[in-house]
């Protein structure tokens, strides 16, 4: 398969600028809601699972339609499907904006995902074809420093939004981006289109990726809901219920299915591929040992992050008490961290080499998490918490900045494409599981630290501890500031910020479990020597495959 590889000269920077604005906008609409969840909450009265599927349905959508959308672009044409992914994204967009509940916004989230679908993989798909050499190199550098900054600089424009503004803006703020976005991709983007393509379009494959994908993300989301084991309730299947007296929740089963799906979507790609058909996954790229941890590094690193932008704004907003400026303000800690990481890096990078910067900036983010944790309290200052996501910040930039470049290190110069489309797949599938992860570990965290805490107020009716306790869960905290206003005792107050406090604790350090673990699989990619050299050129050697 042959790339079209246009000459741009001096204007392939125009062209950069284009697509990191592209890349802004639908990164940007994965963590802009964040910061937003207790304001949509309170208007909208939503339940805690509800927001969750506002959290993380976008990039459920995200991941499940990224390839095929991709392998779509290199037949159709880079920049067609990319301008198609702006304007879907658009629409969804003012679909959310116009929504007054959960289903009508969890909608315009879906269509949303759809469009960035079409935005996502012609970013870097374009940049491979353009760009050459060290300017590679930078072009990789400047997409994943645009991921870690605008990840982080999200939450602050969603608290800056819904203070100042209504929550709706947090939507409507894409319209004049994309309008941009639009012109630009007029202007300044040519189109590239892949070369030859194997026949055939993979449907089957793709149903069964997305499939497993929802069913997992599904189970992970509902189970607080249906019981992870016990049936809690019936479960309505296409008509049929699934009853409460069944000896088994639907949760686990559905969890079994979505693996089942996943690995036939594995074993159905290795067939598309040895009878030459075309293919969303070519398994065989997962036997190059960079690009195998490194994916699986990305994966973990976007879990514990998009883990945490759940969960860390509901403290802050619910018992802190800081507005969702604020809480913005101590998020956008994480962005004044990437941005001293840019300025650090390449020094680091030029004398230990890009794998070493992963793994150190997985360290400062394991550490600083675990930090948050030994510290957070009902009455930490806001200053504290965002000194502490600071060096989190500076992690996240270190490592997510060259991780493209390490996963994509080894891959033939031929399967650039599918690679790049891949390791999106999996930072997507990760900031997904994070918030269904994350959020499954806090619901089920606050049932038990309420009943504890909420046990020890003296002369408090088990029925009204219950009640409280209830609310507090499926609000997400939100009950907590309402208890507040209407005065209810003091020691009830404390009892539910101390119990939101231990849940938001253990969470905390779960995430920070999950970055070692990060850093482990780090720690089995390969590293080489910086020269300067673009990836290509180590990507024709085989000494990333394994025997």
């Amino acid at each position: 398969m042959t790339e079209t590889q246009p000459d741009l000269g001096r204007k392939k920077w125009i062209t950069l600028g284009v697509l990191a604005l592209g890349l802004s906008m639908v990164v940007l609409d994965g963590t802009i809601v964040s910061v937003s969840l207790p304001v949509l909450i309170d208007q909208l009265q939503l339940s805690f699972t509800q927001a969750q599927w506002i959290n993380s349905i976008y990039a459920v959508v995200l991941a499940a339609l990224l390839i095929t959308s991709g392998r779509l672009g290199d037949r159709l044409g880079r920049r067609t499907m990319f301008a198609v992914g702006v304007v879907i994204f658009l629409v969804g967009s003012i679909l959310a904006a116009r929504a007054h509940g959960a289903a009508p916004l969890i909608l315009g989230r879906v269509i949303q995902g759809v469009g960035a679908a079409g935005v996502m993989p012609g970013t870097l798909a374009t940049m491979n074809a353009i760009f050459r050499g060290r300017d590679r190199t930078i072009a990789f550098a400047v997409w994943g420093s645009v991921i870690s900054g605008v990840a982080a600089i999200g939450p602050l424009l969603g608290g800056w939004l819904t203070t100042y503004f209504t929550w709706p803006w947090i939507f409507l703020v894409n319209i004049p981006l994309g309008a941009l976005v639009l012109i630009g991709l007029v202007l300044f983007v040519p189109e590239t289109r892949a070369g030859k393509n194997a026949p055939g379009l993979d449907v089957d494959g793709f149903l069964l990726s997305a499939i497993g994908f929802a069913l997992l993300v599904f189970a992970l989301i509902e189970g607080q809901t249906y019981g992870w084991w016990k049936p809690l309730r019936e479960f309505p299947i296409l008509g049929w219920h699934w009853p409460a007296t069944a000896p088994i929740s639907p949760i686990p089963v559905l969890l079994a299915l979505g693996a089942l799906a996943l690995y036939l979507f594995v074993r159905w790609e290795q067939h598309r591929h040895l009878v030459g058909r075309s293919a969303l996954l070519d398994p065989a790229l997962f036997k190059i040992r960079s690009f195998r941890w490194g994916n699986i590094t990305a994966f973990l690193v976007a879990l514990g992050e998009f883990g945490l932008l759940f969960v860390l704004p509901l403290f802050m907003v619910n018992v802190l008490g800081l507005s969702t400026l604020g809480a913005g303000y101590v998020l956008a800690a994480m962005a004044v961290g990437a941005f001293l990481a840019a300025g650090i890096a390449e020094g680091i990078v030029r004398r230990y080499g890009p794998v070493r910067v992963v793994q150190l900036g997985l360290a400062f983010e394991a550490v600083a998490v675990a930090l948050a944790a030994l510290f957070v309290s009902p009455h930490i200052s806001g200053w504290w918490l965002a000194v502490l996501l600071i060096g989190y910040g500076i992690g996240l930039g270190l490592a997510s900045a060259q991780l493209t470049g390490v996963v994509l290190a080894d891959v033939p110069p031929q399967n650039s494409g599918q690679g790049s489309a891949t390791q999106s797949t999996v930072r997507q599938v990760g900031s997904a599981f994070g918030t269904a992860v994350i959020g499954a570990l806090l619901s089920g965290a606050l049932a038990h630290d309420l009943t504890n805490r909420l046990a020890k107020v003296p002369d408090l009716p088990s029925k009204a501890a219950d009640t409280l306790a209830t609310a507090t869960r499926e609000s997400a905290g939100g009950a907590i500031p309402g208890v507040r206003a209407h005065g209810a005792g003091s020691a009830i107050v404390d009892a539910l910020s101390r119990a939101f406090t231990d849940s938001t604790r253990t969470t905390l350090l779960a995430a920070a479990l999950i970055l070692l673990v990060g850093l482990a699989s780090a720690s089995r990619i390969p590293n080489r020597p910086y020269t300067g050299t673009p990836a290509e050129d180590a990507a024709e050697t085989p000494e990333g495959q394994d025997n």
